[in-house]
């Protein structure tokens, strides 16, 4: 019998698209399977539904705990996991038939640590087409030293959230050590980049990796109406933290300085928070989110990042946005990005 995979499954308020999500995973043609449903304190119907499921199947484990936040929610699933192989599926999402028996096949064949493949966001709206997503890496396999050749643009190739490395767990087919060894390093706390800060780590104590191209198996489920809404007025704190735990990796591993880079993909994620701000805050006045806008681009850590960054494949826009923030053109930010966001969802979802 081909070796267990324990699928983790956190859940939380998803009692409408749970059993989609579990379904798919019961569908696997991959036999040896152990799903842990892990129930994090959820408020509706769905610690019942999972422990329906754990009555009829014998492969399904439920935990129940305390809210505690994805993060949490994954680790304790990792914590009660049997199998050597693990996997991560979010719970108001699915997965194709073969996709564990694709990724395993690669993984034991190649004699791996991670195997990659491909996800697919799958919109709510249908009149939005689904969008692919994958790794930007060029090879199917990388040995340790290969690895570390692509170090330097693992994070941020110089591009504008120029990551080579697609951080999703969901995608991925993790060996238990690399997974297990790292339950210390990732902060309960990061709500913004929780699976970078996971697959960043486990990454780096990979002494093989393999990718399956043109291939994508899982499916993100994706509210159009997240996109134009979903303020977040607390998006730049989390990304501060995102980028402190960052650097608390990369010094503990001690195989690369990763600081440039995770300073690069901070200074894209700031951007996406000022635009977050002038975009998204419908309950503010005008002079309200300029203030605001006006802080976050002041904010110590940003005015780092902008003064040295060392991001030198951005686009003419980009660095026109960088300017912007860095010299304080704050009105013109909001101009832009206003005049910006209306012609795009205005094309996109074909507003009047």
């Amino acid at each position: 019998m081909k070796e267990k995979i324990s699928v983790i499954v956190p859940v939380y308020g998803v009692e409408k698209v749970l059993s989609r999500c579990v379904d798919s995973i019961l569908a696997q043609t991959y036999e040896n399977l152990e799903i842990i449903l892990v129930d994090d304190g959820s408020p509706d119907q769905c610690p019942g539904l999972c422990d329906q499921y754990a009555e009829n199947c014998s492969n399904i484990v439920v935990v129940h705990k305390k809210n505690g936040g994805l993060t949490s929610a994954w680790k304790e699933g990792v914590r009660h996991a049997s199998a050597e192989l693990i996997g991560f599926v979010d719970s108001d999402d699915w997965i194709e038939p073969d996709m564990y028996e694709r990724l395993e096949q690669a993984l034991t064949q190649q004699g791996a640590d991670i195997a990659m493949a491909g996800l697919v966001f799958d919109y709510e709206d249908s009149g939005y087409p689904p969008r692919k997503e994958t790794n930007r890496m060029d090879m199917t396999v990388y040995e340790r030293e290969e690895l570390t050749e692509i170090f330097p643009m693992l994070l941020n190739d110089g591009s504008f959230i120029g990551r080579v490395l697609q951080p999703s767990r969901v995608t991925k087919l993790f060996r238990r050590r690399v997974v297990e060894k790292n339950l210390e390093l990732w902060d309960d706390r990061v709500t913004v980049g929780e699976d970078l800060q996971m697959v960043f780590a486990a990454v780096l104590d990979a002494e093989k990796i393999c990718t399956i191209p043109d291939y994508y198996p899982y499916h993100y489920w994706y509210n159009v109406s997240s996109m134009t809404g979903g303020y977040d007025p607390g998006y730049l704190e989390k990304i501060k933290l995102l980028r402190e735990r960052m650097e608390a990796i990369s010094d503990a591993k001690e195989v690369y300085d990763f600081r440039p880079q995770i300073r690069n993909d901070f200074l894209s994620l700031a951007v996406m928070a000022v635009k977050n701000e002038i975009w998204r805050n419908h309950t503010d006045s005008f002079l309200e989110v300029l203030k605001r806008v006006k802080q976050m681009c002041r904010d110590e850590s940003v005015q780092e990042a902008l003064q040295n960054h060392t991001m030198d494949r951005i686009g003419l826009s980009v660095k026109l946005y960088l300017h912007m923030m860095k010299h304080g053109w704050y009105l013109s930010c909001y101009m832009v990005t206003k005049v910006f966001f209306s012609w795009y969802y205005r094309k996109t979802f074909r507003c009047e």
